[in-house]
């Protein structure tokens, strides 16, 4: 019964529901590092990875354009709106009829987007390698089959994806956090299993089939967790029903919106391609490691938020959208501003113990560290665009950040190529930092022009709290660095370990302790969150769809 009701839990509370969905993304991605220390020491940042990363990039932007478009756009804000009852408690049958018209909007979505995402991927391996000679142009010829083949066996993972994609939307929906997110674990591990297994017995090609193993565990774990809401499939299409065609309508925006910003990936992989051989696979590491921090803080709380925002949005509850919107956007702040200074200051350190081992050399480690250090830099613009995007989509408004994304884009694109040619692969990071950073500032801006009170000046306080604490953090790092340096062998992995991990644990300590002298009301808040979820304390969850101080 424990066991059940840990899976089955409905969260109320943005705050707990962030914590949770945090915890899974830190475990994924902890599980993602090991897969690229996997993927370093087996293969190094040569023409092999080069491939794989490559060819993951074309099924990878199907995924992103038509499942993300649809569901982060107008899914979950018009299947929130049709739920009736949201406690499965109450009386499975009566909650089961009561929400009718929403499992008929998610069988029919299941099966349109179905139709779509096979169609798409049995064009996608007939003219593989037309679209491999268009992305990687400076592959050789052998290179290009090579990828061909694993673009092919790739284009299966869009189709689980696709309907883990629904599945999940329709948890998030029932604020039912824990078993949605479980799913990038799995996900992660079936790529573990392919570098791990896969490889030996069948070659390059076990990291294509391990990709697709990952996507098809994403989505298993998902259907029991959703039939335990009342869901049963049935062969349903409607074209002419109003709320798809709603979505449909929220969907276009949006996901030509996410055509450009993979139109920005597509220019990266192009000019990677052609830049030295490696090129690829280094800002592939690079930006799996600054996604770190993003994944776990930046999505962690919007994803957690979303369904408040939908709510209140679909209510017009001004207020409460704008308060939510505030507290989130500090804690996300109150992590992020640390993790960009700790990032920076322990690069070196981060990248040889987490790939600094077999086939990753120290040239590979030097273009990676250069690589990383521009792509922190807008660490904290990343981390908050997916929260103003929901806002957005919340208020059903997927124009404005499309049309804002084609002038960030073209901006990426002009300095991607400007920086790749003078600067190499490092270039190509610092471009996306700028215009990610632009992007930020523009949506804030047409942000604050849509919702009438952000709580801004309240945010501003915090932030600087924040920033005058990682100063400090960075000074203590740094200190550290230099103290600890001559008691350990610098050559050996566990002396480079204990110098990052000391300098960063002192670091952080010290941006805690300068955040409690200041009053943070952020850290006293997560603090509390902690506490209320402590297996000893019983606290009572009711009415807590709003931000608790989080």
């Amino acid at each position: 019964m424990v066991l059940k009701n840990i899976f089955h839990r409905q969260t109320n509370s943005i705050a707990v529901a962030a914590v949770m969905v945090g915890v899974s993304s830190l475990l994924s991605r902890f599980l993602g590092i090991f897969r690229d220390r996997i993927l370093a020491g087996e293969f190094g940042a040569g023409q092999t990875l080069d491939i794989y990363y490559s060819a993951f990039r074309i099924p990878d932007l199907i995924f992103n354009m038509l499942v993300l478009g649809a569901l982060s756009a107008g899914f979950i804000p018009i299947f929130t709106g049709l739920i009736k009852d949201f406690k499965v408690e109450h009386n499975f049958g009566l909650f089961k009829f009561l929400n009718k018209d929403a499992w008929d909007l998610v069988n029919n979505i299941l099966n349109v987007l179905l139709i779509f995402l096979v169609g798409l991927s049995v064009l996608g391996v007939i003219f593989a390698p037309q679209l491999v000679r268009l992305i990687s142009p400076g592959f050789t010829p052998e290179a290009q089959v090579m990828t061909t083949t694993l673009v092919r066996i790739m284009f299966l993972s869009p189709i689980f994806l696709g309907i883990s994609g629904v599945l999940g939307g329709v948890l998030q929906s029932f604020k039912s956090f824990f078993i949605y997110s479980l799913a990038p674990i799995l996900y992660n591990i079936g790529i573990i299993i392919g570098a791990l297994y896969f490889v030996p017995r069948w070659g390059v090609v076990g990291l294509a089939w391990g990709v697709v193993l990952g996507a098809a565990m994403h989505m298993l774990i998902q259907i029991p967790a959703v039939k335990k809401l009342g869901f049963d499939y049935r062969l349903f299409i409607n074209f002419r029903d109003r709320n798809l065609r709603k979505i449909g309508q929220m969907m276009i925006p949006r996901t030509l919106s996410l055509a450009i910003s993979q139109v920005d990936l597509l220019v990266t992989t192009i000019i990677a391609s052609s830049l030295v051989t490696g090129s690829l696979a280094i800002f592939s590491f690079s930006n799996n490691l600054q996604s770190f921090p993003i994944s776990i803080f930046g999505i962690s709380f919007a994803v957690a938020a979303f369904p408040v925002l939908a709510a209140a949005a679909a209510s017009d509850d001004k207020k409460k959208l704008g308060e939510s919107f505030s507290q989130t956007v500090r804690q996300i702040l109150f992590f992020i501003i640390p993790s960009t200074v700790l990032l920076i200051a322990l690069r070196a350190q981060i990248i040889r113990v987490i790939l600094g081992t077999g086939a990753f050399s120290w040239r590979d480690t030097v273009l990676t560290i250069d690589t990383l250090g521009f792509l922190s830099l807008s660490l904290f613009a990343q981390a908050i665009i997916p929260l103003i995007t929901r806002v957005f989509y919340a208020k059903h408004d997927s124009r404005t950040p499309f049309f804002i994304g084609i002038f960030v884009v073209a901006t990426n694109i002009f300095l991607s190529l400007w920086l790749g040619k003078k600067m190499g692969v490092a270039g190509l990071g610092l471009a996306f930092s700028l215009s990610n950073i632009l992007n930020f500032i523009l949506l804030w801006i047409f942000m604050s022009l849509k919702v009438e009170s952000l709580d801004q000046p309240r945010i501003l306080v915090a932030a600087g709290k924040f920033a005058a604490a990682a100063v400090v953090c960075g000074l203590v790092v740094q200190s550290m660095k230099d103290i600890v340096w001559p008691f350990i062998d610098m050559s050996k992995f566990t002396g480079v370990l204990m110098q990052g991990a000391t300098a960063g644990l002192c670091g952080f300590i010290s941006y805690l302790l300068v955040c409690w002298l200041l009053k943070s009301e952020e850290l006293f808040s997560f603090v509390n969150v902690i506490k209320r979820r402590l297996p000893w304390k019983k606290v009572k969850i009711e009415d807590q769809g709003e931000v608790r101080g989080i």
